[in-house]
């Protein structure tokens, strides 16, 4: 059975001999996560026809194999926050956006255009960036009754809004709203995960616990909905970009903020966090902002 580690002053270390485990655990959730993108995107335009619902999608067998790899994903991305930090283990799915991106350069038999790649570098860069400096700077805490209760609160609030969302794109369809809803509830998914998780493995089960998973069920089918909007109107490589980047952006800032993950980090890692994630977001951008260049645009 793992032990708590010592308290420091500002906060208590939890599973600090496992604190690196959690990384090879997440880049693997990250491969299926992309694998299950492409799956269900696939789905949803299969034979030329595009299928939302729910109903008419769990008839197509590639979406049900895309829906239960991205379901691996969330047990290997659960099972890594059991062992360390949610400021690291969350940027590492960025590690999906190649996977992605080299899954459908080998599909379309294309090689990936310039403004495509530059993307990718950033993003990867950005995010690799941001983990190295967590993984040394940022530490596991205990969770008490407060930490549940703001994170509980600010998903209501989130629920509410990425739910307006819904409502709004189901009648003006735009995958860029979609994407990002989704991944703003992802974010808060993943930090509700965390406090979750931290307070089960402390054994302090308690309603707050409960009202946890409740609210973690009604976020994961919110937010897979809105993906499957997203793939409706727009490419693989923006969905995955998207949640890749601005789920980690936002748990990230809850951990700071919330969890105090990053209380005895040193003012030079705050500068490192804002610079790792101002190249990941200006990545995301350029691949928002341009179609996919084929093979020819290369020539």
């Amino acid at each position: 059975m793992l032990t708590v580690g010592v308290a420091s002053a500002k906060g208590l270390s939890v599973f600090s001999s496992t604190h690196w485990l959690g990384i090879p655990i997440a880049l693997l959730g990250a491969v299926l996560l992309a694998l299950g993108t492409i799956c269900q995107s696939k789905g949803v335009e299969s034979d030329g026809e595009q299928e939302t619902s729910f109903r008419g999608l769990v008839r197509r067998p590639t979406w049900l194999v895309g829906t239960g790899l991205i379901g691996g994903a969330i047990v290997l991305q659960l099972t890594a926050l059991r062992f360390s930090p949610l400021m690291v283990v969350q940027p590492i799915g960025a590690a999906a956006l190649v996977v992605t991106a080299v899954a459908n350069g080998v599909r379309s038999r294309r090689m990936p255009g310039k403004r495509e790649s530059l993307s990718i570098i950033l993003c990867i860069a950005g995010i690799g960036s941001y983990v190295a400096v967590a993984a040394l700077s940022a530490e596991d805490i205990q969770v008490d009754q407060q930490h549940m209760l703001e994170v509980l609160l600010l998903m209501g609030c989130t629920i509410l809004a990425a739910s307006v969302v819904w409502v709004v794109t189901r009648h003006h369809p735009s995958a860029a709203a979609a994407t990002v809803a989704a991944g703003v509830l992802y974010g808060f998914v993943a930090t509700l995960a965390k406090a979750v998780i931290g307070r089960i493995v402390q054994g302090d089960l308690e309603w707050l616990v409960l009202a946890g998973l409740a609210g973690l069920g009604i976020a994961l089918a919110l937010g897979a909905s809105l993906v499957q909007k997203a793939h409706a109107g727009g490419s693989n490589e923006l969905v995955v970009a998207g949640l890749t980047v601005i789920d980690p952006l936002v748990a990230v800032t809850l951990a700071i903020t919330v969890l105090g993950e990053a209380a005895n980090a040193p003012s030079l890692a705050f500068i490192g966090f804002l610079g790792a994630g101002a190249a990941a977001v200006a990545g995301v951008w350029i691949m928002s902002v341009h179609e996919p260049e084929t093979s020819k645009d290369l020539e």
